[in-house]
């Protein structure tokens, strides 16, 4: 399948030809879990996840102040070693995930990351 041949090229790339761009990350995600109606309160059930990517940052025309800020950070992960669908509001490393969105063939991340 083209998919999977692809896949393997890209993270064969990632081991070799672009190793000293690859950073491995991990993501978190704090959602609410069972709410007590004593104490008015839920727990939090923390989500974590690992992957390794390119971080980058924008091109220049298309930063425009507002949905793309000139300090947001571009990384590009493969799917396959992300071990979880990021989301909106996620945190990886010092970010928060601003945008998610994939390839037209389901092999890469593109995630926006804001600081802060």
């Amino acid at each position: 399948m083209l998919k999977d041949k692809i896949t393997k090229a890209l993270s064969k790339a990632f081991d070799n030809k672009l190793a000293d761009a690859v950073t491995e990350f991990e993501g978190i995600r704090v959602t609410k879990g069972n709410y007590n109606p004593i104490t008015g309160e839920s727990d939090d059930i923390v989500t974590k996840y690992t992957g390794r990517g390119v971080f980058g940052s924008y091109a220049l025309s298309l930063v425009d102040g507002e949905s793309i800020l000139t300090t947001d950070q571009k990384l590009t992960a493969l799917q396959a070693e992300v071990t979880n669908t990021p989301q909106i509001n996620d945190k990886i490393e010092d970010y928060t995930v601003i945008n998610v969105t994939k390839d037209p063939a389901n092999i890469t991340w593109s995630i926006q990351l804001r600081g802060g």
